[in-house]
């Protein structure tokens, strides 16, 4: 055995099933060590992007690690943009990243760099394997890490590692870390019982794992109960939603509409997610978004055991009288679908109306499509997946991911068109994989989140000056063209009906699709 096969097996026997890899050089004997193994996955993305983001995707969807790899300081940078992401969404990823050979780093080869000042920023772990002896307790630990966080855990393999000669060793089996905290936290408990008890206007601001069916169902109890209102933040890493499930608002992405609408809350129960702050900074506008008087009682950190803490909370309203709300009943058919112009609004209804049973939805569609979050919560039973460290250039590698995790699902991805040429090397991973993914891109042809930034920020730049920056037009991106040379089939849309036809020809398929939507 080389110091690879060591490697492979101590990431199998931690429970890593999937690899999502742009491995160079010194990554090659990893490489081949994977290969020998039928029950490690390995999935090729074509630029570090599509690997991360991929690996988030993975994540997200089945609560344990894969794995990338990427080649030294470069490749590593290239990924850094979803691992970012990744870390904000709290996903587990057991990032490995290969490096010269010890001996070769005192020569400054073209390549060489910085690895650990690069990884640090973007991981909860870091570490590095000294010799073929260190390799099984070092990639175990990166294991744990990044399944007891959970989070980014970045290992750097320095090359003689992976060919050194090393002893067959039986790796340890995935020892499952003790976890967050079983005991909940007693005196803000109380207070948060206080609070829901009394008159004041109060919220439960869910995030994380909060947001799953289970947990999700549990708050719902408590606020029917109690006439807590149910909020979460902009940006979540999965959620469920849908006919049957509750409808729980985001905190609005502008500033103003965010104030005013967080402004009416006397009190705020935070479960798994941290207080709402402003994307951005704007002139005259405030950075936290909740009112100086707010009282706030974080029940549970994210991170935390969440679903005991609402197990916890949901005790001491159970003998309350509850007064049931009927679930809403999904909005689905044919029946009187909009037709003709395909706009921001007509696009949503149809997504809403037309999606399947327990799909997974990637939301990068930013400006486009708005409303489709606030009036898909009768859509039918699905998870929904946003981009959560506001790195674009996530949709199509999530995607790519969750539809590896969940290949009987139907993955469909909603994609912003200037966002979506960040990682579209995705759409050749689906196809080389034969993915269950239909992308829609919604091509406004234009940045137009940035030039709604620019109104909110009140500058008003020469019209020759705004349009070349944020215009896409000249010339147009052609995305059926672009997922051809990816080997994804395409079609272009720019009506209701013709997207109607498309979606449900895309559904009725095994494998990638790809639907243009033109906004008008």
């Amino acid at each position: 055995m080389n110091g690879s096969d060591v490697i492979c097996d101590t990431l199998i026997a931690q429970g890593v099933k999937v690899c999502f890899a742009n491995p160079g050089t010194s990554e090659l004997h990893l490489v081949a060590g994977m290969e020998r193994r039928a029950d490690l996955r390995c999935v090729l993305g074509l630029f570090e992007g599509v690997v991360t983001g991929a690996a988030d995707g993975y994540g997200r969807m089945t609560d344990t690690p894969a794995a990338t790899l990427l080649h030294l300081g470069p490749g590593l940078g290239n990924g850094l943009a979803n691992l970012h992401n990744a870390r904000r969404a709290s996903t587990p990823i057991v990032n490995i990243v290969g490096d010269h050979a010890t001996h070769h780093l005192p020569f400054n080869a073209p390549l060489t760099s910085d690895i650990e000042s690069l990884a640090r920023p973007m991981s909860d772990w870091y570490g590095r394997i000294d010799s073929v002896h260190g390799i099984v307790s070092t990639v175990a630990d990166a294991c744990r890490a990044a399944t007891s966080l959970p989070g980014v855990a970045t290992l750097v393999v320095p090359a003689e590692v992976t060919w050194g000669d090393a002893d067959p060793v039986q790796p340890p089996s995935l020892a499952r870390a003790a976890g967050p905290s079983s005991v909940p936290d007693r005196e803000k408990e109380q207070r948060a019982v206080a609070l829901l008890r009394s008159d004041r206007k109060t919220a439960l601001f869910l995030g994380g794992r909060a947001l799953r069916a289970e947990t999700l169902a549990l708050a719902s109890d408590i606020a029917r109960k109690t006439g807590a209102s149910l909020l979460s933040p902009f940006a979540n890493a999965r959620m469920a939603r849908g006919a049957g499930r509750p409808a729980v608002p985001r905190v609005a992405y502008a500033t103003d509409l965010a104030l005013a609408q967080l402004g009416q809350f006397d009190a705020i129960v935070m479960i798994g997610a941290e207080p709402p702050v402003a994307f951005f900074a704007h002139p005259g506008m405030p950075s936290r978004l909740l009112r100086d008087d707010c009282e706030v009682v974080e029940l549970a950190a994210p991170g935390s055991n969440v679903a005991l803490a609402l197990e916890s909370l949901a005790e001491h309203f159970a003998a309350s009288r509850l007064v049931l709300d009927a679930p809403p009943a999904r909005r689905g058919g044919d029946d009187d679908l909009p037709l003709g112009a395909l706009t921001n609004d007509t696009l949503a209804e149809l997504i809403v109306r037309l999606l399947p049973e327990d799909a997974i939805v990637c939301d990068e569609a930013l400006s486009s499509v708005t409303r489709l979050f606030p009036t898909s919560y009768d859509a039918a039973p699905h998870d929904y997946l946003q981009i959560t460290g506001g790195a674009i250039g996530i949709g199509i590698p999530l995607a790519t991911g969750a539809a590896i995790a969940c290949p009987g699902r139907k993955v469909v991805t909603l994609q912003a068109d200037g966002s979506g040429m960040y990682t579209l090397q995705g759409l050749w991973t689906q196809a080389h994989e034969n993915l269950n993914a239909i992308t829609i891109i919604l091509a406004n042809r234009k940045y137009a989140l940035l030039l709604d930034e620019m109104r909110r920020m009140g500058v008003k730049p020469p019209e020759h000056l705004a349009r070349p920056m944020f215009d896409l037009t000249d010339p147009v991106l052609d995305w059926v063209l672009l997922a051809k040379g990816m080997g994804v089939e395409g079609a272009r849309v720019g009506t209701a009906e013709e997207f109607i036809r498309m979606f449900k020809v895309a559904l009725k398929r095994d494998g990638p699709f790809l639907i243009e939507a033109v906004l008008a």
